[in-house]
């Protein structure tokens, strides 16, 4: 069993304390209440979901594009928790369907909806079509789900952002600061908190959730070894939603105190705790040849001859567009609240509104849409003109390029 905890070089979870002191307070509402999670069956979304689920709601519905990921999750959720009292339900939908509009309609009955859909990936940068499907989830998406909820009644809105947000170099960080600048805007019509946190360890798609699949396919582990992140595990990905949730004022963005509770690790650090943990040491390859060839003998053969138990690893430099060279949570001119909690930070926002730029902003991309046509350049000067500090870090290099 891989201890999550461990791998990331810490020994007890983060808001073990911060949850303990208001969870009587925190059982209490949710009791009470009716959730609505999208994008509710990826990593995130699954662990503030189980967050939820284990506090027996009286309401929550969850949506999320993948069916499969769907039925993962409530096979988890029966496995773990088994039943409710409330009205548990899931719908495999596509939140800017058609469809997804019906089913808000019908119903939209519901006290908080929190948005855990989005595109994360910095990779996603790659061209201008995924480009575009990332301002459309993470901006216009989320845009119009607040506008719904407003037209419902909907008493609190929650939707994630990223440690990326704050002075982004990448698009995806900078989508999520022009989403938050969407956020304000209907944070005068709606009660609306957000969150800023660490790389999810072992979420779907990441690095390292790759380390996984690279065991399983017996294939080489790549990691950098020159870039150190913070991290969180899953479940407290979701804890620190729910907290942002339930408890965050109007406009408040909570993130994880920087302590020696969250330390910095790089990439090939965790990859060598991971081999560690199954039983292995690393072997050092210097090119993805090398590490390619490894087990060819072992396949050819059809059994293993790997009895030094040592794994096949490249760690090299990163070179990739958009990668950051340090994590931060907030910028220098944001008001914070470090008081509140033991491991949680507040970033504390007055309303502060361009509406001129905000519209101009989905003029142009309506415009690109509606020629059909559009490039990476024009996305990345329309980001410089509504993010005055982007600085957005092109090196012509992508993760499609590498093993």
């Amino acid at each position: 069993m891989i201890d999550l905890l461990e791998l990331i070089g810490r020994n007890k979870k983060l808001f073990f304390s911060d949850l303990n002191n208001v969870d009587k307070h925190l059982s209490r509402i949710i009791l009470n209440s009716k959730f609505l999670v999208l994008g509710g069956a990826g990593t995130i979304g699954a662990a503030t979901t189980k967050e939820i689920f284990k506090r027996n709601p009286r309401k929550l519905h969850v949506v999320d594009i993948s069916e499969n990921n769907m039925v993962e999750l409530v096979r988890d959720i029966r496995s773990s928790f088994g039943y409710i009292n409330g009205d548990f339900q899931t719908f495999a939908l596509d939140i800017g369907s058609v469809e997804y509009d019906a089913f808000w309609e019908a119903d939209g009955n519901y006290d908080f909806v929190l948005n855990l859909s989005a595109l994360k990936h910095v990779r996603s940068e790659k061209d201008p079509y995924t480009l575009m499907r990332m301002i459309q989830v993470n901006i216009f998406n989320t845009d119009k789900t607040l506008q719904q909820s407003i037209n419902k009644g909907v008493k609190k809105y929650f939707c994630v952002s990223t440690d990326k947000a704050a002075n982004p170099v990448n698009i995806m960080g900078a989508s999520k600061r022009i989403m938050e600048m969407f956020l304000m805007r209907r944070s005068k019509e709606i009660e609306i908190s957000t969150a800023r946190f660490a790389n999810v360890a072992f979420s779907d798609g990441s690095l390292l959730h790759g380390f996984n699949q690279r065991i399983q396919k017996q294939q080489p582990i790549v990691a950098p070894h020159d870039i150190k992140r913070y991290f969180v595990i899953p479940q407290e990905s979701g804890e620190l939603c729910l907290m942002s949730s339930v408890f965050g004022e109007n406009r408040d963005i909570y993130f994880p105190k920087l302590s020696e509770e969250l330390h910095l690790i790089t990439f090939s650090e965790i990859a060598e705790n991971y081999l560690k943990q199954l039983g292995y040491k690393p072997y050092i390859c210097s090119s993805e040849e090398e590490a390619r060839k490894f087990f060819e003998n072992e396949k050819k053969i059809g059994q293993s001859t790997n009895k030094d138990k040592v794994w096949p690893c490249l760690f090299t430099k990163s070179d990739t567009t958009g990668e950051k060279d340090f994590e931060e949570f907030y910028t220098n001119d944001e008001v914070l609240d470090m008081n509140k909690f033991e491991n949680l930070g507040v970033i504390k926002n007055e309303l502060q509104l361009d509406e001129k730029k905000l519209n101009y902003f989905e003029d142009e991309i309506n415009k690109m849409l509606q020629n059909r046509k559009w490039n990476k350049t024009e996305i990345v000067s329309l980001f410089n003109k509504m993010i005055s500090n982007f600085g957005h870090k092109e090196t012509g290099k992508y993760l499609d390029g590498k093993m």
